[in-house]
């Protein structure tokens, strides 16, 4: 039920909403959008598959006629069947790499890009409403315009753009959430709000009603962004090629961060195993664009240029299969996707290909006797046949090691292109076709050119080469700061103490009368200020401690403090009226002590900012108003002469506190 506070404050902060949301049109005919539109509509029917499934279940447990539990088998094994076929649907759609891939026609291998989580919608109006009336105490209507403007951020972040600006408007939401979280999310209570997300890949719905798990699904699509913007990169150029190892490197960040920072996600794609496996994977793919740019810039054909080539080919292809042993653990290998396990050992074998075809090339087409150190440091181990220096200088025996070399790179080209075979996804992709077809052609080629018809000598069996990279790829954290953000719900006043983790008293007027000490009052601090300093002979109910969140009606909690003076000091003679608050933190709750002696009773009393350990003259009459169920204030008179008091709310006075001697 909503309601106003009592006490109506003039907000005389402007609100000011933005003009527009830079979130794709989901309506909009494009590959990307038809993508979604189709990865939308089968996750909805495997939600309602498994509901279907889920009331079929209970149902076959609960019944004892035979007759319905053989019909409920039968239903469940065409639900499961459905939910089967779907799911795999939905890989094909997940997997779908050449829709992300650039549309330059230069000839690259294909990079693997994940798409991203989908979310239903959530309304968050009554719940925030509800909030802000119980909590702040404040009218909730006035808040409609910031409650309309967090719902349509939330909803634009649902289809970023593949750009810049897509991945500004969902780390703007990020932003926007820790700001949520400190205005609405206090510890051990949530609202009430269930957020549904489905998992990139296999598209199973997962539910959570904790802001924990928004904020991680919100921070998962930014790394999938990252890596569509890094696939879709003209990789023909150099500047292409580092646009797409930033993109990978930020990628990875953001993955090693959602993986360090949340635990216990309940969607697979958000899982430990399975946000390692991803920074691998991108780590790797960074380490094929590093590749990718020495083969560019390397224009000479000079020995040791070719043997670099040689090694980080080789490289790649080790970062590879160690990301296709990430592939292969129990909790990661039934989920990853066929299609992406297979073109990760497609480039696990075509780069070692690579790396044995470029140490062919520098051992039989240049001849650098300088080179010997460059090629004593190429193979993991020393090759059989006469020592490296006599190869370096021996023609014939640099083309035998240079023919063993274009021998094992066949073997690796055949096994490339017979994994490639196997999955129906990558046979559809016909640029990887061709990559592969291509490069298998020019060793073919090579080794029937280096091949003799009086060469008799069986081929000797070359070495694995020693990997080797010019630039080790980066983790890149996200930077959440690149994006400035001010928090929607800014009027409910300074986080420091209008959050849900803090508690506050009704709003009370004091009156005061200016005299010829002025006001008798100090302030101190930053907006909203409180009250530092207290004339004693000010009886206007004000207490030290208590901050000034309005002066005769007019908001000033995000007033400077030269404005709150001003306002202040220009009453007129009638006085001023401040509307103050007394802020309740876990120290400044009531705690009694009853330690007994023979006649007397040591008596604790915690109130704001004061300790009082005092024996108590009227025992029974402290007790009662520490303890009655009906009183707000408490009012020890102790035999110091001193009075202690504070204002609490009854639902907390029975909380024990710590004491001088630990926990009560």
């Amino acid at each position: 039920m909503l309601c106003s506070s009592k006490l109506r404050i003039n907000h005389n902060l402007s609100y000011n909403p933005p003009l527009s949301l830079q979130g794709c049109d989901p309506c909009s005919q494009t590959q990307r959008s038809k993508l979604q539109h189709r990865r939308a509509r089968i996750n909805q029917q495997i939600n309602k598959e498994m509901r279907m499934r889920a009331g079929a279940e209970n149902l076959f447990r609960a019944t004892t006629n035979n007759k319905v539990k053989e019909t409920v088998a039968l239903e469940l094994s065409f639900v499961n069947s459905n939910l089967q076929l779907l799911k795999e649907e939905l890989e094909e759609l997940n997997s779908s790499m050449e829709v992300y891939q650039t549309e330059s026609e230069a000839i690259n291998v294909p990079m693997i890009p994940l798409g991203l989580k989908e979310t239903k919608e959530v309304d968050l109006t009554v719940p925030l409403k509800e909030y802000i009336c119980e909590h702040y105490r404040e009218d909730s209507s006035l808040f409609e315009k910031e409650i309309k403007e967090f719902m349509e951020l939330r909803q634009a972040m649902r289809t970023p753009s593949r750009n810049e600006a897509g991945l500004e408007l969902l780390v703007e939401y990020y932003n926007q959430l820790y700001y949520l979280d400190q205005r609405f999310f206090p510890p051990h209570r949530t609202l009430g709000v269930h957020f549904h997300w489905y998992d990139s890949l296999t598209g199973v719905p997962s539910c959570q009603r904790a802001l924990a798990f928004e904020k991680g699904s919100v921070l998962f699509n930014v790394g999938a962004l990252y890596t569509q913007i890094g696939a879709r990169q003209d990789r023909s150029a150099a500047a292409g090629i580092d646009r797409a190892i930033n993109a990978f490197q930020r990628a990875a960040g953001a993955f090693n961060f959602l993986k360090e920072n949340f635990s216990n996600a309940p969607s697979l794609d958000m899982s430990g195993p399975s946000l390692c496996m991803l920074v691998r994977l991108m780590i790797a793919q960074v380490q094929e664009c590093v590749f990718e740019r020495v083969t560019l810039t390397t224009q000479d054909t000079h020995f040791t240029s070719q043997l670099q080539v040689a090694q980080e080919a080789a490289r790649v292809s080790d970062v590879y299969s160690l990301v296709l042993q990430t592939m292969s653990q129990p909790l990661v290998k039934d989920y990853v996707p066929f299609s992406w396990a297979s073109m990760v050992q497609v480039k696990a074998e075509h780069f070692r290909a690579l790396s044995h075809y470029y140490a062919a090339v520098a051992l039989c087409d240049h001849c650098d006797e300088e080179g010997e150190k460059a090629l004593l440091q190429l193979h993991v181990s020393n090759p059989a046949g006469p020592p490296l220096s006599q190869v370096l200088r021996d023609p014939e025996e640099r083309r035998k090691l240079g023919k063993a070399h274009l021998r094992r790179a066949l073997i690796r080209h055949e096994e490339a292109m017979r994994v490639h075979g196997l999955c129906k996804i990558l046979r559809k992709m016909d640029i990887l076709q061709e990559v592969l077809s291509f490069v298998h052609k020019r060793s073919l080629d090579k080794y029937s050119e280096m091949d003799r018809e009086d060469d008799f000598d069986e081929t000797a069996e070359a070495p694995e080469i020693h990997s080797q990279t010019q630039q080790k790829p980066d983790i890149i954290p996200p930077n959440f700061s690149t994006v400035q953000v001010t928090d929607i719900f800014r009027r409910l006043g300074p986080l420091s103490v209008f959050c849900a983790r803090a508690r506050w008293g009704p709003v009370r007027l004091v009156c005061l009368q200016r005299g010829e000490g002025g006001l008798g009052l100090t302030l101190r601090g930053d907006s909203p200020y409180p009250v530092s300093r207290l004339n004693p002979l000010c009886e206007a109910g004000l207490r030290e401690g208590d901050y000034i969140v309005a002066v005769d009606g007019e908001n000033c909690k995000w007033a400077k403090h030269g404005e709150v003076v001003h306002s202040l000091k220009s009453c007129s003679d009638r006085g001023v009226e401040l509307s103050v608050i007394t802020l309740h933190t876990h120290d400044t709750q009531v705690c009694f002590i009853a330690l007994h002696t023979h006649e007397t009773q040591v008596v604790l009393c915690v109130c704001v900012r004061v300790i009082c350990l005092c024996v108590c003259i009227t025992v029974s009459a402290c007790v009662f108003e520490c303890f009655g169920a009906s009183v707000m204030c408490v009012v020890c008179v102790c035999s110091g002469g001193e009075e202690v008091s504070d204002a609490l709310p009854q639902r907390r006075q029975r909380e024990r506190l710590p004491t001088a001697h630990g926990w009560g």
